[in-house]
């Protein structure tokens, strides 16, 4: 829409300028990618961006994520209003001149599709990033060498015995023998005599 209405009322004018020369709307025609690049290769150009329109619809199937949702809608809407371009508008079909119209100081002409394709594109990396998927899940990292979630856990694990098995907490303390390591049997003390009896 913003294209048709530039090529309307700017096609045959003088280039208007806004907010003290900051931005300028003028109609330039692109027959390049962005920042005029590769003007001889329209086709190439053309056909990525149905090849990043089909991909696009493809992932759209495993949507689940809000933010994920808004970075496609970006990325599609920016080649699908730069692609109209290329099919429809002359010299040809598939050899179509995109419409630029925003001008800004030392910065090359460009339009909204433009900017929909760099915002989306900054989005995507910044949701990469965060490890945040498509279908909305987050990647978890991975406890390192494989151990358990809690640090001492596996640790503690391992000092424990295993069931039915005595180990060295098991054992009551006391003393034990300077020769075997055995722990000396305690004496039992003697069932008390009769009245008048002594003790050995």
């Amino acid at each position: 829409m913003s294209k048709t209405i530039v090529v309307a009322t700017l096609s045959h004018r003088a280039p208007i300028r806004l907010l003290g020369g900051f931005l300028t709307l003028r109609e330039l025609r692109n027959s390049g990618a962005a920042f005029s690049i590769g003007t001889s290769v329209t086709v190439v150009f053309t056909l990525i961006a149905l090849g990043v329109i089909v991909a696009i619809l493809r992932t759209a199937r495993r949507l689940r994520s809000i933010p994920w949702a808004v970075t496609l809608g970006l990325l599609l809407g920016g080649a699908a209003g730069n692609l109209g371009d290329r099919l429809l508008r002359s010299p040809g079909f598939l050899r179509g001149h995109v419409v630029d119209w925003i001008q800004l100081p030392h910065w090359p002409v460009f339009n909204v599709a433009d900017s929909c394709i760099v915002c989306g594109g900054i989005l995507a990396v910044l949701l990469a990033a965060r490890g945040i998927s498509i279908d909305g899940t987050r990647h978890a990292a991975a406890s390192p060498a494989g151990g358990s979630p809690a640090g001492g856990s596996a640790a503690a694990g391992l000092a424990e015995s295993a069931p039915g098995e005595a180990g060295p907490r098991d054992e009551p303390p006391g003393p034990r023998s300077a020769l075997d390591g055995t722990r000396p049997v305690p004496d039992r003390p003697s069932p008390p005599g009769l009245p008048g009896e002594g003790r050995p």
